[in-house]
Parts: C-alpha cells; sequence; structure tokens
C-alpha cells in the first residue's frame, strides 16, 4: 500500500516517517511540503541520509488522492480544513493529525482555534481515531481525525473511570505537562533554548484548543459531564507527555480494585501498559514508542482517584496513532511497524 505524507518537514511528519520507513504493509511512496519542492528531505533532517531517498515536492491534491493508498494530513490546524476535503473522493483514504476534523461542533473550532471551519458534512464524516475505544468505527473509515497529543493520555487514564462511574464526572481536574516538540518547529520565543533550558512553564491557561476535544469524548462516553480544569505545561525535554487526572470517586474503592479495572479494561489493547500498584510511570519509559502507560492510586483522605498517563507526544500522541488507525482502516495487524520499544535512558 503506497502512504504518503503532507507536511513532511515538520516533527509529526518526520516521525511518520520514520515509523512508514519500516512498515511491513506500507510503502512510504510521496512526501509533501507547502514551502518545497524537489529539495531532498536530507537537506532538512541529515539524520535521513541513506534511509529516505526521497525529495519533498510541492502538494498536488489531484495527483496524490489517485496515486496514494493513504495520505497523512501532518500540517498545521487551518491547513487541513482546506486539503482534506480536496483529497477525498479519489482512491486514497486520509488521517487528518491537525485539529480540524476533530470537533463536529463548528462554533467550538472557530471558538478555540480561531480559523475557518472546514465544510461541516465532511467534519461529521470524519471518523474520531482513538483508537483502543473506536476501532469498530475506525476499520470503516474513509476519513479519520487522529486525536491530539493531549487529549490522547488524558482520555485513555480517564476512560475506564468515566465509563464505569467510577469518578464524579463533574469534577475532573487534568495537569498536563509536554515537551517542547509538542510546539512544532516553527520559530517561538518561549521554546528557544535560552528561555526553556532550566525552566518549566504553565500555558495557555484555562484556553487550550484541546480543552473542548476532551470534553466532547467525555460527554459522548457520559453525557452528565461538566466542563473540565484543564493546565498545560511546557517540560525542557524533547518529546513525552504526562497527563495527571484527580477526581472524586462516586463509590467506596481502593487502588486494588481500581487497579483490577483498568487491567480488565485494557487487557486486549497491546499499546496500553497498566503499571503495577504504586509504580508510576516516567516520560523516558515510553519515549519513541507508541505505549501509553498508565497508573492509578486512590487517595483515602480525599476520596479523590489519581490518574497519571504518559504517551510519546510524536508517538502515540501523534504519527504512531495514526499508523496504528491506518492498519485497522486497511485490515493489517494493528501492531504493524509500531513494535519498536522505548528507547531508554
Amino acid at each position: 500500500m503506497k502512504a504518503s505524507v503532507i507536511g513532511a518537514s515538520g516533527y509529526g511528519g518526520i516521525e511518520l516517517i520514520r515509523l512508514l520507513s519500516n512498515h511491513p504493509n506500507f510503502e512510504l511512496h510521496a512526501i509533501y511540503s507547502s514551502s518545497k519542492d524537489g529539495v531532498p528531505v536530507t537537506e532538512e533532517y541529515p539524520h535521513l541520509a541513506d534511509i529516505c531517498p526521497l525529495p519533498l515536492t510541492k502538494i498536488d491534491t489531484e495527483v496524490i488522492k489517485e496515486t496514494a493508498d493513504i495520505v497523512f494530513l501532518a500540517v498545521p490546524s487551518g491547513a487541513a480544513a482546506a486539503l482534506a476535503p480536496q483529497l477525498s473522493g479519489g482512491h486514497a483514504k486520509v488521517v487528518d493529525l491537525s485539529g480540524d476534523l476533530r470537533l463536529k461542533e463548528t462554533a467550538d473550532y472557530q471558538k478555540w482555534y480561531k480559523k475557518e471551519p472546514a465544510d461541516q458534512s465532511f467534519v461529521a464524516e470524519a471518523v474520531y481515531g482513538l483508537t483502543e475505544w473506536n476501532r469498530d468505527n475506525v476499520k470503516t473509515a474513509k476519513v479519520l481525525s487522529n486525536p491530539g497529543c493531549y487529549p490522547t493520555a488524558a482520555l485513555l487514564g480517564l476512560a475506564p473511570a468515566v465509563k464505569n462511574n467510577v469518578i464524579d464526572v463533574k469534577n475532573i481536574i487534568i495537569d498536563a505537562k509536554s515537551g517542547v516538540s509538542g510546539a512544532g518547529r516553527g520559530l517561538s520565543p518561549v521554546v528557544h533554548f535560552a528561555e526553556m533550558n532550566d525552566n518549566f512553564r504553565i500555558y495557555k491557561v484555562n484556553e487550550h484548543q484541546h480543552i473542548p476535544e476532551i470534553e466532547q469524548q467525555l460527554s459522548w462516553w457520559n453525557e452528565n459531564t461538566a466542563p473540565i480544569t484543564f493546565s498545560t505545561h511546557l517540560l525542557p525535554v524533547s518529546r513525552g507527555i504526562m497527563a495527571t487526572m484527580y477526581a472524586p470517586l462516586t463509590k467506596a474503592m481502593t487502588t486494588e480494585d481500581v487497579h483490577a479495572l483498568y487491567e480488565e479494561t485494557y487487557k486486549n489493547d497491546p499499546f496500553v501498559r497498566i503499571r503495577p500498584s504504586k509504580q508510576f510511570p516516567g516520560i523516558k519509559e515510553v519515549a519513541g514508542s507508541n505505549y501509553c502507560d498508565i497508573s492509578v492510586d486512590v487517595d483515602v483522605r480525599t476520596n479523590r482517584l489519581v490518574i497519571v498517563s504518559v504517551i510519546d507526544n510524536l508517538v502515540k500522541g501523534a504519527a504512531g496513532q495514526a499508523i496504528q488507525n491506518a492498519n485497522i482502516m486497511f485490515g493489517f495487524d494493528e501492531t504493524a511497524g509500531l513494535k519498536g520499544f522505548p528507547m531508554y535512558p
């Protein structure tokens, strides 16, 4: 199957190239850029010498949709809203890694992203690809909206508790931290070495664009869900996300009870690992992999459940989950091309 990547010069795009280059079923057929044409990808990323011989090519949606079996859109939000509909209706299936197709309500997209939305009928067609919780719909998807990195970590951590009414869904707090690669490759003072090294900062307080995405999915699972408190921070590291969730329990449960629930829930999910009780994961333990590691603990003093979830924001939070979904869309082994274990230390 021929795979094309649009937006190949960004961090999400280069991670797709890394994973697709070793995929047993997808052949990396072409890579595209909005700003470069005929330029060897090694000029942008010298580490790909003798690995990826493809040049960055100007985007031509008519050619792409007829020559590729699957197209991965690794472009910024706003750009995919225009590109994704142009790629539909042809031969190729589309996986969009941006936020343009995630929110089903146009008003929500305009409020949180402050960009021109994609055609509403096209947004309605897009399947939300939180793989572990939407496999049946992913199997038949022609257009797939890949979840955001923060929502992936938070939702995988919250899902068993929310769906089983273990926690008060009106009082969920999510405290999340990400490596700076989540900000993309563009220049920004906040991610300059001198600004970020030996530093730690909160950003987008009460206005992060992933808030409505998390709330939308939580409301699909439980209509009683109230608005969440969601805080995001930048870590002085390249990659990784840790999301720590807090919510009151709705009934008496021990840590062992909740741990058993999570183990049972995810027992058939190859990329979700439930840590032993009192063993809490670090981002280094999933770096470079498609794993999501989760730990749970009940605070008996406050009657709160604490959930810790870690992922690599560029893999399970972006390119890896996109390929996991693509595997399912084409009927391949879900783990194909994604079996590499974490890089440590």
